[in-house]
């Protein structure tokens, strides 16, 4: 995804924590989340033109010590009213999407007993978070 970034003159950030818990997933399943939330943030950045196109990738804890990823981008945001919908099959704001991408990543993470989630950026853009739960169960894979 590096070379498709660079392409879109998009500025990289990274807040990665050092001391993440342990969780149990199937990281291909995981991998395949994350690449599709930063594609629909490169996506959703594709046509802003007047200010920073920055995606930020962060890591962390919550207080329920749930392992947090979160996705944010500057780009043209999402209408409030597609925030009930944005997951559901077949529902795209893309001209070009099937409308399955965010549908398939919000089931691939609640397989694994977490949540994903949207909201608006401030001033602009989306900030998805992916929660899962952490326990020791095991080895990070």
């Amino acid at each position: 995804m590096r070379g498709e970034v660079a392409g879109q003159g998009i500025s990289v950030r990274t807040e990665l924590s050092n001391a993440l818990p342990q969780i149990s997933v199937s990281r291909v399943q995981l991998q395949q989340v994350i690449a599709n939330l930063v594609m629909n943030a490169v996506d959703a950045m594709s046509t802003v033109a007047n200010r920073a196109r920055v995606l930020r990738v962060k890591t962390g804890v919550n207080e329920s010590m749930s392992l947090l990823i979160t996705v944010e981008d500057t780009g043209i945001g999402i209408d409030p009213s597609d925030f009930d919908r944005i997951f559901d099959p077949f529902y795209t704001t893309k001209s070009h999407g099937m409308g399955m991408g965010l549908s398939i990543c919000r089931s691939i993470i609640e397989i694994h007993g977490g949540r994903l989630t949207v909201s608006p950026g401030e001033p602009h853009g989306a900030i998805f978070q992916v929660a899962l739960p952490t326990g020791g169960v095991g080895p990070c894979r």
